[in-house]
């Protein structure tokens, strides 16, 4: 099971995130936003991430900025993967491709039912709550509706007393977790993390 730890903005968050084998952390610049990260509290993030794992996949989360901004940004900062979430178009995920080539679409079943995985040309499709960073659980039924494909992640009101049922219920290649294991907005609890990361594997 593929685990994305979203909304971090510290060094120390994302090295426990990681440590915890967190597969991706996801940063979010997006002003409104409680976990909005500065420019350099992403780099520092990226940074503390990859001493833990090269590997590790950092994902730097939009949502109101324009595709081609949000694609220069990720790829100065050294992100792995841009999320475009909300209400991009087509072309603007063309747009943003062809700058930064790791691309992937946030979407909700309860205002685009009928998914369709990869028609945006994305890498991977995330499914969340029509409200993302709500933590509000969504109808997990509407997922027979839509066309996901082998690698998607599920989202939205994830947290870790729920995952392994919505997991099991689901059946997602990943999950991606933010608001679920704060202790307040943008303050993200440490064994929250341990305790979804292990409860997503079935540990």
């Amino acid at each position: 099971m593929y685990v994305k730890i979203c909304g971090l903005r510290d060094p120390a968050t994302a090295r426990h995130a990681v440590n915890a084998a967190a597969d991706a952390i996801g940063v979010v610049m997006s002003a409104p936003s409680p976990r909005h990260a500065s420019p350099e509290q992403a780099a520092a993030v990226i940074a503390a991430a990859r001493e833990v794992n090269p590997g590790v996949d950092t994902v730097l989360v939009v949502r109101e900025m324009p595709a081609v901004e949000a694609a220069e940004t990720a790829l100065q900062l050294g992100f792995d993967v841009l999320q475009l979430h909300g209400g991009y178009t087509a072309e603007d995920f063309s747009a943003a491709a062809a700058i930064h080539h790791r691309i992937w679409r946030a979407a909700s079943l309860a205002t685009e039912p009928g998914l369709v995985a990869g028609s945006y040309g994305e890498e991977r499709i995330l499914v969340d709550s029509a409200i993302a960073g709500s933590g509000e659980p969504w109808d997990l039924g509407l997922i027979e509706t839509a066309q996901l494909g082998t690698e998607w992640l599920l989202a939205g009101g994830l947290n870790p007393d729920n995952v392994a049922a919505a997991v099991a219920t689901a059946r997602p290649w990943g999950v991606d977790v933010s608001s679920g294991i704060e202790s307040a907005p943008g303050v993200k609890d440490l064994d929250r993390i341990s305790r979804f990361i292990a409860a997503a594997r079935g540990e």
